[in-house]
């Protein structure tokens, strides 16, 4: 059994893509996007265990989807919450694996090498998050007032953010908190520091119909 458990968060609706169906399950290259991205860490890793979070709501057509595409990845599904933070609460108490990953199911452009670096940051630290620079100019804002800030000392943040079990299951022992925008922040919030690794620029999550068309840009040109 491998020492690494992957959760992935699959609970998102396209509502900012105009419609009403679940972002994850439409297709990428002919394939529901969640598959592309659990297909990404199965290659990574074959032992590894993986979890996905999902509305009790769509179970039934994720499985007829997996029935429709031949999927046949092992995993397992769990109920997703009524927020991010309670879906990966939900799956943590599923891992078996000391070594844990939690990654966006609408990031299915997450690189090897991304991956690799997560693991071997959990070497040296308890916790890590992959990011990137920004390439735009930052300015910091109140509502009215305004002032340009160094972007240098800035970072975009990406999944999968990576936690040894131990620490990442004590943290989730919180009372949600609407500042929790991630699992980082639920882990700094526990007292723990998080380390910060380069990530991969392609590896954004697809929100919008403009990031559909860029993820499919990428994924038909990616070497």
């Amino acid at each position: 059994m491998s020492e690494l458990s992957i959760i992935i968060t699959a609970g998102g609706i396209g509502k900012r893509m105009g419609g009403n169906y679940p972002k994850q399950f439409l297709l990428l290259a002919g394939m529901p996007v969640l598959m592309r991205t659990i297909n990404v860490f199965h290659d990574f890793d074959p032992k590894a265990q993986i979890i996905i979070t999902l509305p009790n709501d769509w179970k039934n057509e994720w499985q007829q989807l997996c029935e429709k595409y031949n999927f046949s990845v092992k995993h397992s599904v769990v109920n997703g919450g009524l927020e991010r933070f309670h879906s990966v609460k939900n799956a943590l108490e599923t891992c078996s694996g000391n070594q844990i990953m939690i990654h966006d199911g609408v990031r299915p452009l997450v690189s090897a090498e991304t991956l690799k670096r997560g693991l071997e940051s959990l070497q040296n630290h308890l916790g890590a998050i992959p990011v990137i620079d920004s390439i735009d100019s930052l300015r910091w804002s109140d509502g009215e007032k305004n002032k340009s800030v160094n972007r240098a000392e800035y970072k975009r943040v990406q999944t999968p953010q990576c936690f040894r079990r131990q620490e990442i299951r004590k943290a989730y022992e919180l009372d949600f908190n609407s500042n929790f925008t991630d699992d980082a922040s639920v882990f700094e919030a526990a007292g723990f520091a998080v380390h910060l690794f380069n990530g991969n620029e392609e590896n954004l999550k697809i929100t919008t119909e403009k990031d559909m068309i860029l993820t499919e840009f990428w994924w038909t040109n990616r070497k």
